[in-house]
Formats: structure tokens, C-alpha cells, sequence
């Protein structure tokens, strides 16, 4: 009987699916063809990302040889370098228009998915890989917007915006499926030599663990990117009126050469850009911005802790091989593309504050169910739910069924369940509550709270295994937890992590609610105004 629920149900969210894409495709007809390939290389470029990003926490400690709290905050300090390098090299895009942009981006991370595998040591891993590859996702970064208004009209914008944001969740759900894949077929601890593996002759021998597998993995799945772009056209624009040019782009238009003209660009956008900061810092509604964001930050440190702490986490909780990646990597995502639609439409009549504080209180408040004690799940382990989670879909072998399973899958789908609510809203809260023509200056330094943020949550993240759930090295290479009473025995206050997690979230929607009048009047005044 639950075999045909299973595929009914599969079948129903297929066709829902391919209903919102079929939607989003249809107001998007009067397109470019720039726009499929824009979207193409985003889908392979973000699950070739969501299976990287889950393992590097992994990699540094396993490969590197770094330790929980050093590995933690690396991932914090690189973290915080990616985010500043999307606010600098922004002005690439309007020097080398978007093809030659996305060329750059491409090439630079096929350079460092490729090579980064290969180095021995956390130096030339930095120069080879992390670095090059920051400023490979940095570069492209900013395109996709630039690449979406122009390939859309005023009346279309909206739906191309829409149409990324499903499939970047779908590249995340996919990225999700090939970290649990690779570990699944090369093993937690796997070290493999290459010509043994796949049989080739080669003239020394190459070694790599799973997860440098996993960074090489991520090498060929952008190759189709590269081709895809490839067949971009140089300088394509849709206007509002419906008609489409192309006017290639020069970077030596302007006479001189590239990197002149590229340090030009940069050094004029520098001054306009400082020119609008420092109007904009003298306007009340920007600190009530920045002062929203920077509450909101304390929930939005639960994204890391799902990349960073996450997977040391359950790896040592659950055992070798359980599939963390799909329970968040995949989970996620994949409800993200049903409830953003289907929330946008029931809320769209309400103020984004209200819309914000709802959500965010789910968000925050959900990390507390991992902190409930495992054996209140227990009885979930002999229903229809124990049999679709443990055998139709995480194939959990029955020595390693935990309860803990249900409590963190709980927390994922509350805490999803809060993102769609409040996701999509907090870009609209910032073009509602900036001056009219001030948007984007808005928008774009929306950035600045992150950086405390991401420095906070790495070293954090490794004190936190650390402590509560550090590595036991008899462990290496057993089968795993077997039950939820040596869970217990083991890592007796493993919720902890949990209840730090928890309590910094719970900062965001008591502080929104401390300080709603401000929020509230910033947004109901600039409404009024426009």
C-alpha cells in the first residue's frame, strides 16, 4: 500500500513541477535563448556548489588534517573573503559584458575544481583552489541578475527571477544527492588510486580520498557549463518594448588596453559607488535597514551551521555513510520550490514585516525540536513513516536506525517551512523601505551584516562539535550508532549544539519584535511615498 502512496505522490509533485516551470517558461517566451543557457549553467553550476560546499568542513578535517575548530573558522574567514569579493569584482560585468564574464567565471573554476583535488597541502590548496574558486562563484555571481533583466522586460523580470530561484533549489537538491552518492560509492575515509579504480595506465600513480572525488566531480559537471555559454551571443538585450538587439561588447572600445580599461572601470564605479554610500548613510531608513538585517542575520546563521556543523554532526551521530546530505541538502530545497509559490500567493495582501516576523519565529524556533530527547521519536521508528523514511528513502541498514533521524528531519522541514515565508520577502522589505532610486544601493549592501555573521558561525561551528560531539577515533571505520540509547551513551549532550544554534537564532524575532514600530513605520512611510 505505501508503495503506490509513494508513487502517486511522486507522480503529483512531478506534475506540480513541471506546472510551475511550464508557467514561468510560458510568461517567458518573448526570451532570448541567452536566458535557458543563463539558467543551464546556474542549475549545473549550484549543484556542483551544494555537493562541494557540504565537503569542504570534511575535507579540511579529513584531508587537511585540520581540527573541528580550525577547519570551522577557515570556512568562516573564506566564507566572509567570497562575500566581499561578489561586493568588488561587480564592475567585471560592465567591462567585459556578460558572456565574456561568465567565460572568466567558468574557466577560473574548471582551473580550481581541477587542480585543488591534486594538492597535498592547506597552502597550495588555498593558492590552486579555495581562492580561485571564491572568485569564480564571486564573478558570476552578479551576472545572473544582470543577465536576467536583460534578457526580460519590466513585465517578465519578475518571472525570470521566479523562474532561478526554482532551479537554483534544484541544483542545491541535486548537489545534495551527489555528496550522499560519492560517499555512498567511495566511502566515508575512501582513498582510492585512480588507475586501479577505473582501470587506466597511467605514468604515476594518483591517489585522492572521496571528498577530493567529490571537488573533482564538481570539475566535469561544470564542462557543459562552459560549452553552454560558449553559445551565448555577445551583447544581447531585450528592451520593454518586446524587440531584441545585440551589440557585442568591446572592452577595448574605449581605446587602450584590457587592464587598463578594466582598472578604469573599477576605479570610476569605486567613486560612484563611495559617492552613494555616504548619501545614503546620512538616511534614517537605511539603519533601520541595516538594524533588520543585522537582527535577521542570527537566524540566517542556521544556513551555515546546516553547511558546517551539520555534517560532522551527523556523520558521527547517525554513522559512516548516513545520507546527510539528502535529509538537508535535498529535503530543503526540493520543498522550497513547492511553498515559495504557494506562500507568495496566500500572503501577498500582507506587509512584509508581518510576513518576516511570521516566518523567522518558525525558522528560529524549529532548531529547538533537535533538542528534544531522541527516544520521544521512538514510536515514529514502527509505523508507515520508520518504513518510508528508513527503507523507501535513506535505506537506513537496520543496525544503524536511530530516532534522531525523525527529530532532525522535523527540524528541517519547520525550519523550511519558516524560509519560504520569509526569504523571498526580505529583498522586497529592502526595495519597500529604500528611497525611491535607491534600491539597489540598498540591496547591494545588504552584504555588510553577513560578514559578522559568517566569522561568528564558523569558529563557532567547530567548537561546538568539538565539544559536544567530538570525534572518537575507535569509531573510524565501525558501523555506526546503533541505537538511540548509545547515542546517548555516547554523545550524552550532543542537543547542545542545538541549544546554541537555537538561542542565538531566538535574537531575530525578539529583537523584531522589540523594535517593530521602527521597521513598521520605515516601511508603511516609503509606500506612502512612492
Amino acid at each position: 500500500m505505501l508503495d503506490y502512496v509513494i508513487y502517486f505522490a511522486s507522480a503529483l509533485l512531478m506534475v506540480a513541477f513541471l506546472f510551475i516551470i511550464w508557467n514561468y517558461a510560458k510568461g517567458l517566451k518573448g526570451s532570448p535563448r541567452e536566458i535557458y543557457l543563463l539558467f543551464f549553467t546556474k542549475v549545473t553550476e549550484y549543484s556542483a556548489y551544494g555537493a562541494i560546499n557540504v565537503s569542504f568542513i570534511l575535507y579540511l578535517s579529513k584531508d587537511m588534517g585540520l581540527s573541528d575548530v580550525a577547519a570551522g573558522t577557515f570556512m568562516g574567514v573564506y566564507s566572509v573573503m567570497l562575500s566581499f569579493l561578489v561586493m568588488i569584482v561587480g564592475p567585471f560585468c560592465d567591462t567585459l559584458g556578460i558572456k565574456k564574464t561568465l567565460l572568466v567565471g567558468a574557466v577560473t573554476l574548471l582551473f580550481s575544481r581541477l587542480l585543488m583535488p591534486f594538492m597535498p597541502n592547506l597552502p597550495l590548496a588555498i593558492i590552486f583552489g579555495f581562492f580561485p574558486m571564491a572568485f569564480g562563484i564571486a564573478i558570476t555571481g552578479p551576472v545572473l541578475s544582470v543577465g536576467i533583466k536583460r534578457f526580460t522586460t519590466k513585465e517578465t523580470a519578475a518571472l525570470g527571477f521566479g523562474l532561478f530561484y526554482t532551479l537554483m533549489n534544484v541544483g542545491y537538491a541535486i548537489g545534495g544527492r551527489i555528496f550522499d552518492g560519492m560517499r555512498a560509492a567511495f566511502g566515508e575515509h575512501g582513498v582510492y588510486s585512480i588507475s586501479e579504480k577505473f582501470g587506466i595506465s597511467l605514468p604515476f600513480d594518483i591517489t585522492l580520498s572521496t571528498y577530493q572525488m567529490i571537488i573533482l566531480l564538481g570539475f566535469a559537471i561544470n564542462v557543459p557549463d562552459l560549452i553552454a555559454i560558449l553559445m551565448f551571443r555577445d551583447g544581447v538585450e531585450l528592451h520593454d518594448d518586446g524587440k531584441m538587439t545585440i551589440t557585442p561588447v568591446s572592452v577595448m572600445s574605449k581605446g587602450g588596453n584590457f587592464f587598463k580599461m578594466l582598472g578604469r572601470t573599477v576605479a570610476e564605479t569605486a567613486l560612484k559607488t563611495w559617492k552613494n554610500l555616504a548619501n545614503v548613510f546620512k538616511e534614517k531608513s537605511f539603519w533601520v535597514f541595516i538594524g533588520m538585517l543585522f537582527l535577521i542575520v542570527f537566524t540566517r546563521l542556521i544556513f551555515e551551521h546546516f553547511h558546517y556543523t551539520f555534517p560532522k554532526y551527523g556523520i558521527r551521530l547517525l554513522g559512516e555513510g548516513a545520507r546527510i546530505g539528502t535529509i538537508y541538502g535535498v529535503l530543503n530545497p526540493s520543498l522550497i520550490v513547492f511553498l515559495v509559490p504557494l506562500f507568495s500567493v496566500f500572503t501577498r495582501k500582507i506587509s512584509s514585516f508581518k510576513v518576516l516576523l511570521f516566518g523567522l519565529s518558525i525558522s528560529a524556533t524549529s532548531v529547538f525540536i533537535a533538542t528534544i530527547p531522541i527516544e520521544k521519536f521512538g514510536w515514529l521508528s514502527d509505523t508507515w513513516v520508520g518504513e518510508l523514511v528508513f527503507d523507501r528513502w535513506l535505506n537506513v541498514p537496520e543496525h544503524m536506525r536511530t530516532p534522531l533521524y525523525f527529530s532532525l528531519m522535523l527540524f528541517v522541514i519547520i525550519f523550511t517551512i519558516g524560509e519560504a515565508f520569509w526569504s523571498p520577502r526580505l529583498m522586497q522589505f529592502a526595495a519597500t523601505v529604500a528611497p525611491k532610486g535607491k534600491e539597489a544601493s540598498y540591496v547591494a549592501l545588504a552584504v555588510l551584516p553577513t560578514f559578522i555573521g559568517k566569522l561568528m558561525a564558523g569558529p563557532l561551528s567547530g567548537w561546538l562539535v568539538s565539544t559536544y560531539t567530538p570525534e572518537v577515533p575507535e569509531l573510524n571505520g565501525a558501523p555506526g550508532i546503533l541505537a538511540a540509547g548509545e547515542i546517548g551513551a555516547r554523545y550524552a549532550n550532543h542537543y547542545m549544539v542545538w541549544v546554541f544554534v537555537g538561542s542565538i537564532a531566538l535574537i531575530t524575532p525578539i529583537g523584531l519584535v522589540i523594535f517593530r514600530k521602527a521597521f513598521k513605520n520605515a516601511e508603511t512611510h516609503n509606500e506612502d511615498e512612492g
